[in-house]
């Protein structure tokens, strides 16, 4: 059997952003106690009111910070409808600030998985002790760490699979090191951060004074083992199939190893880490696992069939995606789509494949991408002088690492870290969040459309109601108010963007519309358009004039296409004839 974790990927490519100062996990304990001496405000499902006590008082903590952390656990643990999320959406963008205080202290999340939540944030920690503010029941200050944290789900596998060298970049503990900031990606990190912190979570979820068969020997009731579901997932056949962690760990022919105790209702901690350990496995359907067996997509690529084809071919991206190997009842957080190295090229791609799936794009460079279907969520990653368009996404889109890169995306959850000269244009309920080693950040409006937009983003839970694209968080050291890392898209320097393809749908404008100011800048555009055509109908030039008016304004529009890098956009738009569907 195997162990990994998150069965229904639940913490697919998710975020968070910042490191809490916490005394290693004293002080996410100190959660768990008061929590539960709340009554049924704090246990078994934490009330927002609860945790914003907590974050805003005794962490230190802005309220804007604690509810990300709240709603993004939220969006992640709870089978939530997009129906659902819609709904509320809409109610909260038309209540009052007393009626929104209202409906946040009304939302919940299990608690335990709560604290399992904020304790895998130190996945990419180095050391706390510096940090720690001595005598202090909660720490009086808190630190910055700018991670995606991308957690899928590992496996616990009786059959042990196989798994590559530990990460030089990984100390005793681990966590990685500086110098490897993007480690957090790496599913192999991952396994040896539970492997080696195991005891630690496991403590989380303890019952005080609560003892299995062993004398001595703390225990965890069967409740405590469904929520380290969230993170941990389990398997008896090679993950072919996928099962809740507590399941496995209660068959007959498993207890004597997980520690499950009949007549007690629970497990040995001592027994159960030690299964756990000895059982844990590397994420089958992660990046790495993808990568090593995934099965490579021939998406037709534009720009393939001009005088740099054979060029372009050899240089040609890889795409490649596990969906074949993942089980269908598990797709979701578990399908990924991974594009390397796309350079100079076009990719329009709506699909069954991309549908839904966890995308990573790497290494990019001079690529326009256009990926219109409802996704699960997004990275970004070290990509350069490119247009990326997506269609909605679930949960959170991730840009790091990224040079002159323009993003076109509605998405519940966006987050930004190391990037320079980027345009975001966005939809988006929640603040977008800005992280540490940014410059020259754009923020803009969603302005796009394409004819399934609207049925895509019903399908995802995102709509149009609230679009929080200009109230960004920042969070971060580097973050000075007399020198911003960002700044809104001038008004004069703003076009709507349209999307070159036909597709069968009913969305005929950008949703919501746009900002006022912003929309008068295009109505004023499109009635200087007019009056120069009425100007030039006017202008009672003779069939010849006009010809070489004509001649000469395609001549100067050619011209500043060249000049403008347009020309080579509007080449790669040319797709090849012949190429195999995926």
């Amino acid at each position: 059997m195997g162990i990994g974790h998150g069965a229904d990927g639940q913490m697919d490519i998710e975020m968070i952003l910042i490191r809490l100062c916490l005394k290693e996990q004293d002080n996410i304990k100190k959660i768990v106690i008061y929590a539960k001496n709340k009554g049924e405000t704090g246990f078994p499902r934490l009330n927002y009111s609860v945790w914003r006590h907590i974050a805003c008082n005794k962490l230190h903590l802005s309220e804007e910070l604690a509810w990300l952390y709240f709603i993004t656990c939220h969006l992640l643990s709870e089978n939530t409808s997009p129906a659902e999320r819609l709904e509320w959406d809409h109610a909260y963008a038309a209540a009052s600030t007393t009626g929104k205080d209202v409906m946040k202290n009304k939302v919940t999340v299990a608690t335990l998985k709560f604290v399992l939540f904020l304790y895998i944030q130190q996945l990419n920690k180095v050391s706390l002790k510096a940090s720690l503010v001595a005598g202090d029941e909660y720490p009086s200050k808190w630190m910055f760490l700018n991670i995606l944290l991308v957690w899928r789900s590992y496996t616990l596998t009786v059959c042990r699979w196989p798994t590559r060298s530990s990460s030089p970049d990984l100390d005793s503990s681990g966590r990685s090191t500086p110098r490897s900031n993007n480690k957090v990606l790496d599913d192999h990190s991952h396994m040896v951060f539970l492997q080696n912190n195991i005891h630690e979570i496991l403590e989380l979820l303890i019952e005080h004074d609560s003892y299995g068969s062993t004398q001595g020997d703390l225990s965890l009731t069967i409740s405590a083992v469904e929520a380290l579901g969230f993170i941990i997932a389990g398997s008896v056949d090679r993950c072919k199939t996928l099962l809740p962690l507590h399941d496995v760990a209660m068959l007959q022919t498993l207890q004597h190893r997980s520690g499950y105790s009949k007549l007690m209702k629970s497990f040995s901690l001592r027994l159960l880490q030690n299964w756990i350990r000895d059982s844990l496995v590397q994420n089958p359907f992660g990046i790495s696992a993808c990568i090593a067996n995934g099965r490579r997509l021939s998406w037709p690529m534009g720009g393939e069939e001009n005088k740099e084809a054979k060029e372009a071919q050899a240089k040609r991206g890889r795409i490649a995606t596990n969906a074949h190997a993942v089980p269908k009842e598990h797709m979701k957080g578990n399908k990924i789509i991974i594009m390397s190295q796309v350079g100079k090229q076009t990719i329009a791609r709506s699909s069954s494949t991309l549908e839904n799936s966890s995308v990573k794009i790497h290494r990019c460079h001079s690529a326009y991408l256009y990926l219109l279907s409802p996704l699960r969520s997004v990275t970004i990653e070290k990509c350069r002088n490119s247009t990326i368009i997506l269609g909605p996404v679930e949960t959170h889109v991730y840009m790091s690492h990224c040079e002159s890169v323009t993003l076109v995306s509605c998405a519940r959850v966006v987050s930004i870290s190391s990037c320079t000269l980027c345009t975001l244009h966005l939809l988006t309920p929640n603040p977008p969040v800005i992280l540490s080693g940014n410059d020259s950040i754009q923020l803009a409006p969603y302005h796009t459309f394409y004819p399934k937009l609207e049925e895509h983003m019903s399908e995802i839970g995102v709509g149009a109601d609230r679009n929080l694209w200009d109230q960004p968080l920042c969070i971060g050291p580097d973050h000075k108010e007399e020198t911003p890392v960002w700044e809104l898209l001038l008004v004069n320097e703003f076009f709507t963007f349209n999307v070159p393809f036909e597709m069968e749908g009913t969305t005929k404008a950008i949703p919501g519309g746009l900002p006022s100011k912003y929309q008068r800048a295009v109505s004023h555009r499109h009635r200087q358009i007019d009056a120069w055509q009425k100007m030039v109908k006017e202008a009672g030039l003779a069939r010849e004039q006009r010809k070489e008016f004509q001649g000469l304004v395609e001549s100067r529009f050619h011209v500043w296409l060249s000049e403008s890098g347009h020309k080579r956009e509007l080449d790669s738009l040319v797709v090849p004839s012949t190429g195999k569907k995926s």
